[in-house]
């Protein structure tokens, strides 16, 4: 087990949202949260459009300001809301029923920044039109007075760009001038700028085509065996998350329902969400594509606005019973790594 880098604990994301007639409903984009990243691993972040994944990885790096919880990378506190929790993950609460508040922290992030990226998921709209490449991967640098000398900048640039597989007569051109996967390895080498340890990458390759999917997912994994480099690796594609990933963390409506090694969760999936998941991951083999039996979930996705009561998966679960709508169950180790939360399985 490698170092431990990242350590996520109870975070929660609420943005508040206008109900009419001047109320405000919070909708809880994340709640309560909990995750590690080791030095130099990969993690895993899947689950269906709108259930919080994108709003985790912004939130650990602190676009969005973190409602509640605690962020810790690589041994300093970089956000602690102050609440406290019991051994089985609990909120304690006053007499009054109000969260005990311990000792805040909210460090500016600034130092942290050359520490932790993100590479974005639309390489066409996260990039300037109105700056050349040179200007796009050089800006870190500025940013943060990584440079002696316009010299010393011009030949870290033309490394990064040769360590992404660009050419140094790019360095001059525009970002509308080149194809979807050379611009995200313009997002690439432009995260890598700073020398990070940890990058949260945002579904690098939905947007790209297929062909191109596989030369950016094995330029990841080459940048982490030279640069030592940890990743979140947010996806829906379970096939792509599996090859890249050591663990896998599964995500329904804000809550992570499911945490294991990739290979366990593929072969072992225990939550009824994974389970209907990896039954509609395509096989290549005809003959195993017809033995296998579809898990179609039934009914809608529950509005984060109105959340159910106990279990936010139950709605759509074939095993529900009346303690998953009374409680909500808690990540529980089920051996071997595996934490699921579940009641009935």
């Amino acid at each position: 087990m490698s170092k431990e880098l990242l350590k996520v604990e109870h975070l929660k994301q609420y943005f508040p949202v206008s109900a009419g007639f001047g109320k405000v409903m919070p909708l809880k984009a994340v709640d309560d949260v909990s995750f590690s990243i080791g030095e130099g691993e990969t993690l895993g972040l899947v689950g269906e459009s709108g259930c919080g994944k994108t709003t985790v990885g912004r939130t650990l790096l602190q676009l969005y300001t973190p409602t509640a919880g605690r962020i810790t990378f690589d041994g300093d506190v970089l956000f602690d809301s102050g609440e406290e929790y019991d051994g089985d993950g609990k909120l304690i609460l006053d007499a009054h029923g109000k969260p005990v508040q311990g000792k805040k922290v909210h460090v500016n992030m600034l130092p942290y920044r050359k520490k932790m990226q993100m590479v974005f998921q639309d390489p066409y709209s996260s990039l300037d039109p109105r700056m050349t490449i040179e200007d796009i991967i050089g800006e870190p640098l500025d940013v943060h007075h990584l440079y002696s000398n316009k010299k010393e900048r011009r030949e870290k640039i033309l490394e990064l760009m040769e360590l992404v597989g660009l050419n140094s007569e790019h360095a001059t051109r525009y970002a509308h001038e080149f194809s979807g996967g050379q611009r995200q390895r313009i997002g690439i080498a432009r995260a890598l700028a700073v020398d990070p340890k940890f990058i949260v990458c945002d579904e690098p390759v939905s947007a790209l085509d297929v062909s191109i999917q596989a030369q950016v997912i094995n330029m990841f994994e080459e940048l982490q065996e030279k640069l030592g480099v940890a990743y979140l690796f947010i996806a829906h594609d379970l096939l792509v998350v599996h090859h890249i990933s050591k663990r896998i963390a599964v995500m329904y409506l804000g809550r992570l329902v499911e945490i294991a090694d990739a290979d366990e969760l593929n072969e072992n999936p225990m939550h009824p969400y994974t389970q209907s998941l990896l039954s509609a991951v395509p096989v290549p083999d005809p003959r195993k594509a017809r033995e296998r039996q579809r898990i179609v979930l039934t009914g809608d996705v529950p509005s984060p606005l109105k959340m159910p009561t106990g279990c936010p998966f139950r709605t759509r679960c074939r095993y529900a019973t009346e303690q998953c709508a009374e409680q909500c169950p808690q990540l529980t180790d089920r051996g071997h790594g595996h934490h699921v939360a579940c009641w009935n399985k």
